[in-house]
């Protein structure tokens, strides 16, 4: 049996170009559905081209999911409001590169350095509004 738990993050109207950024960065194959897709079930009709599902899958086992939301839920929160952040963390030199990657348009809230536990750590909001907070994990 296996089971997962995966960041969904929600947009408005930016969740392809979020998607497509997050696949430059984590690298791995990337499957989105449009709400045209399957019409009716979500969006009115000229929202067809909206992100009904995202899904990033890298090769090392990664997903992150995503939408943008349909019209009727335009006072909903979306990725830059929520209280979530997306945590990346491990010792190989990809979460340095997805670090430099993320931060370009976005904001540093913690800036990437050693911290008291003796990890490298920063936090970011990228250009979407999404909130991350990397640690490269200390050599052994």
């Amino acid at each position: 049996m296996t089971i997962r738990l995966n960041p969904y993050l929600n947009f408005h109207g930016t969740a392809r170009e979020a998607l497509e950024f997050y696949q430059s960065v984590l690298g791995g194959s990337l499957n989105i559905m449009n709400y045209d897709s399957i019409p009716g079930v979500m969006g009115d009709a000229d929202e067809g081209d909206k992100v009904m599902h995202g899904q990033l899958d890298t090769e090392d086992g990664l997903t992150l999911m995503a939408a943008d939301l349909p019209a009727s839920l335009a006072d909903s929160p979306d990725a830059s409001l929520g209280g979530v952040s997306i945590t990346l963390s491990g010792t190989d030199k990809r979460i340095r590169d997805a670090w430099d990657a993320l931060t370009e348009g976005g904001t540093i809230v913690e800036p990437f350095a050693e911290a008291p536990w003796g990890d490298t750590f920063g936090m970011l909001v990228d250009r979407f509004g999404a909130r991350w907070m990397l640690s490269l994990e200390k050599a052994e």
